[in-house]
C-alpha cells in the first residue's frame, strides 16, 4: 500500500510540474507509453524491479528505452534514481494517467465483452455511458469470453452489466428459490 501512496505522490508532483510548464499532455502521453511498455514487457518489467541492478545502469536504460520523451518526463527518471525508486515508475505512470484524466473532466469507462468491439458498439456503448457521467468519456475494452455475451460497463464505481453470464446467473437464482 505504501508504494501506492508513494506512487500517487510522485504523480501528483510530475502532474503539477508538467501543467506549470505546460507540458501536461505531452507527460501524459508519455505515461501512457512508459505504462503500457512496461505492462507489455515482462522482461523490462522484472529489469526495472530487479534490486541487484544498479540504479544507474536501470537509468540510462530507461533514457534510451524512453529516449523521445519530455524533458519532465526525464526528469521523473532523475528523481527516481536520486530517491531509489524506480520500481515505482508502472504505478506513477498509470496514477499520473488516472489524475490526469481527472483534472481534464474525462472519465474512463472499460466496457468488458465476449469478443473485440466493433465501432458499432462502441457507439451505443459511448451513448449508454453518457447518461451515466457528466464527463467525457473514454473507452477502454477488456475481451472476456467467460461473459458469453452481451457486455459489462465499468465508470467510476457505477456498473451497469447487461452479459448473458449475469442473465443465466439472474436466472438459475430464480429458478432455485
Amino acid at each position: 500500500m505504501s508504494g501506492n501512496r508513494a506512487a500517487v505522490r510522485y504523480a501528483k508532483a510530475i502532474l503539477d510540474l508538467a501543467t506549470s510548464k505546460g507540458f501536461a499532455l505531452e507527460v501524459n502521453n508519455d505515461m501512457t507509453l512508459i505504462a503500457k511498455t512496461i505492462q507489455d514487457n515482462a522482461e523490462l518489467a522484472s529489469f526495472i524491479a530487479n534490486p541487484t541492478l544498479k540504479i544507474e545502469i536501470k537509468n540510462n536504460a530507461l533514457l534510451e528505452v524512453f529516449k523521445d520523451t519530455t524533458a519532465v518526463t526525464k526528469s521523473l527518471f532523475q528523481l527516481l534514481l536520486e530517491n531509489k525508486r524506480f520500481e515505482l515508475l508502472d504505478k506513477i505512470a498509470v496514477q499520473y494517467t488516472k489524475l490526469y484524466d481527472e483534472a481534464n473532466g474525462v472519465e474512463v469507462a472499460t466496457v468488458t465483452t465476449a469478443i473485440a468491439i466493433t465501432t458499432e458498439l462502441e457507439a451505443k456503448v459511448l451513448a449508454k455511458a453518457a447518461t451515466l457521467t457528466s464527463k467525457k468519456v473514454i473507452l477502454k475494452n477488456i475481451v472476456d469470453p467467460a461473459i458469453i455475451g452481451g457486455f459489462i460497463l465499468r465508470i467510476g464505481d457505477k456498473q451497469y452489466n447487461a452479459s448473458v453470464a449475469n442473465s443465466l446467473l439472474t436466472l438459475k437464482r430464480e429458478l432455485s428459490n
